[in-house]
């Protein structure tokens, strides 16, 4: 964590220089808060917890940092959505999650002890991250999602220097360089990002990429794999629709992961809304995975973090054991 707080501290230093005015909430403080967090992890064997407000929740560990078992997802509040066949999903959450109730989906989460988001890198999530930390108060992590694989050193330095924790691929990203022979590319973007002291994971729908990757000892500090149950109608076998990102079986991903101890975050949970909370957080807490990237909206917020609480307490005869 030493080198996230120096990039903080830097940063807020020049922008006191620039601007001639103190953060509201600095780097510095949410590097203490982050610490305190951490006080209130368990002894060995035990689920620690986070802590924000009256909510306490299940944590574990992600490079340096500690991450609530359930990750505020971004795709929602950058305005894209799996959606099936209707084509107005992304446009209704744009002008849903407006800048104000992108911070109270946040404080809510934060509320229930959810301590990291994944938002994707991009102007628009660096402005609003910036005014939730410096003017809301807010003390929630940022996992930079970056999209662009002519870039990518070029986006982890941006994203380090905005107050990311940490970086991920993504999923399309994985896929495509896997498919083309360039995992050496996925190798150079973990190295660097572990060279500035961050965490780093690489994301995947297909698991050719997590076998290329070890293969290739790239050792990212977690992978990102879609899993669900595929227990639902549009899941196949069909056309794929546009929420259908894991072609594989899923006792397939169980099996490989089961063999790994590289913390999993996995994603697409709910089946893009199809399947239920109690049900998909279940499923894929059982099977192995240690961390859940959820999008929620602001009223879902509170029932998918106790259902989760639930589900985790539940899940007493796991696949593998708890990593992170």
């Amino acid at each position: 964590m030493a080198g996230s707080v120096d990039r903080r501290g830097f940063l807020k230093t020049s922008l006191a220089a620039s601007a001639g005015a103190t953060l509201a909430h600095s780097f510095e403080e949410r590097a203490l808060l982050a610490h305190a967090a951490e006080a209130n992890r368990a002894p060995a064997g035990g689920q620690p917890t986070s802590k924000a407000g009256a909510a306490s929740f299940p944590t574990g560990r992600i490079g340096n940092e500690t991450v609530s078992r359930v990750i505020c997802g971004g795709n929602l509040i950058s305005g894209f959505a799996h959606s099936r066949d209707l084509i107005y999903v992304s446009s209704l959450l744009q002008h849903y999650f407006t800048d104000d109730k992108i911070f109270e989906t946040f404080h809510l989460c934060e509320s229930e002890g959810i301590n990291t988001a994944m938002l994707k890198l991009d102007q628009k999530t660096i402005r609003v991250v910036q005014e939730y930390w410096q003017r809301q108060g807010g003390t929630i992590q940022w996992i930079a999602q970056i999209v662009k694989p002519g870039s990518m050193k070029d986006d982890v330095r941006r994203a380090l220097d905005e107050g990311a924790v940490g970086i991920h691929t993504t999923g399309q990203m994985g896929d495509e360089l896997v498919r083309r022979g360039r995992v050496d590319l996925l190798a150079e973007t973990v190295a660097f990002t572990k060279e500035k002291g961050a965490a780093v994971g690489v994301s995947c729908h297909e698991l050719a990429v997590i076998r290329a990757c070890e293969e290739a000892g790239v050792s990212p500090d977690f992978y990102m794999k879609t899993f669900n149950s595929k227990n639902y109608w549009s899941a196949g076998p069909k056309t794929k629709h546009d929420n259908v990102f894991n072609d594989e079986p899923p006792e397939e991903t169980a099996a490989l992961f089961k063999r790994m101890d590289t913390p999993w975050v996995a994603f697409k949970v709910l089946g893009a809304g199809a399947i239920s909370p109690r049900e998909g957080f279940t499923y894929a807490y059982e099977n192995g995975a240690d961390f859940l990237c959820v999008g929620m909206f602001d009223f879902q917020v509170a029932d998918d973090a106790e259902t989760a609480r639930k589900a985790i307490k539940r899940t007493t005869d796991r696949a593998r054991p708890w990593y992170g």
